[in-house]
């Protein structure tokens, strides 16, 4: 008997559902923007840590060639142990002899590591000056126990320029230069010494520093004494006394000067006066 509902064959409810389900499952597919978004994230990631490891790579370089260095450090037994480093130098120089900032000194050697010095000290802590700095002022820093890496900037550029700077950043009782018309690659000096080499990674560039920065045992004259900028109408390390590339003239001061009239002096008092002056900066 009919009731007024007509159903056609094979197209059971069921089966209409699930053709539907598959529609949907169908409309949906893979999910592009999620996969790209996460790809790209990954990619950032990895460059970033890459960039960080690259940039800290020269760091951790320096911190073994550190640690490979450190039988040279000092000790009450072995006071200089620079005297163990193929090519040093030495010389034997009196300490806190100052001349004046117009004044220039006819050094013994190129670069100088002692004698007569301006009254005014460069920066030494862990400054990398992009500009070569007047001899007289490197000077002083050496006797207060730093040590000065000067390179020629015609034959070290590059990464060599970069390991030598990694010695040098940051660090307490080290400065670096360029140095125009050095007769090798590097020179390094401290008060009474030098080395000079060719390349940069050179492992007796960290003996030297090892052997002889803050050296305690009486290889400098003034123990103790500040690295710490002057400042302004002193010595400023962001705007320091140019090099001086000429050949000292005949009023340049000889090696064993005794010191000029109203000079700046560590002490706090002018030399040859006896009369007191405003000590420098801390000192």
């Amino acid at each position: 008997m009919a009731n007024g509902t007509t159903r056609k064959k094979g197209t059971p409810g069921g089966a209409v559902k699930a053709a539907k389900g598959r529609s949907v499952v169908a409309k949906k597919g893979t999910p592009w923007g999620t996969i790209i978004g996460v790809v790209v994230v990954v990619a950032l990631l990895a460059s970033v840590i890459t960039y960080y490891l690259a940039k800290s790579e020269p760091q951790r370089e320096q911190k073994s060639r550190d640690e490979a260095a450190a039988a040279f450090a000092p000790t009450a037994g072995n006071p200089d142990p620079s005297k163990k480093i193929p090519g040093v130098v030495t010389g034997t120089y009196a300490g806190s002899v100052h001349i004046l900032p117009t004044e220039r000194v006819a050094y013994d050697h190129s670069p100088p590591f002692g004698g007569p010095h301006d009254g005014f000290w460069a920066a030494c802590n862990g400054v990398v000056y992009p500009n070569a700095v007047r001899s007289e002022n490197m000077v002083h820093s050496l006797e207060h126990g730093t040590v000065w890496i000067a390179y020629n900037p015609q034959q070290v550029t590059g990464d060599q320029l970069a390991l030598l700077s990694a010695r040098v950043k940051g660090k307490p009782y080290t400065m670096m230069s360029p140095y125009p018309g050095l007769d090798q690659p590097i020179s390094l000096q401290s008060w009474g010494h030098q080395l000079k080499l060719a390349k940069a990674d050179d492992p007796r560039i960290d003996q030297f520093i090892a052997a002889l920065r803050t050296n305690p045992n009486g290889v400098y004259p003034e123990i103790g004494a500040s690295c710490d900028a002057l400042g302004p109408g002193q010595f400023d390390p962001s705007n320091p006394p140019p090099f001086d590339p000429s050949k000292p003239g005949p009023d340049a001061k000889p090696m064993d000067y005794k010191g000029s009239t109203g000079a700046q002096g560590d002490a706090g008092t002018v030399p040859g006066s006896g009369a007191p002056s405003a000590p420098p900066a801390g000192q």
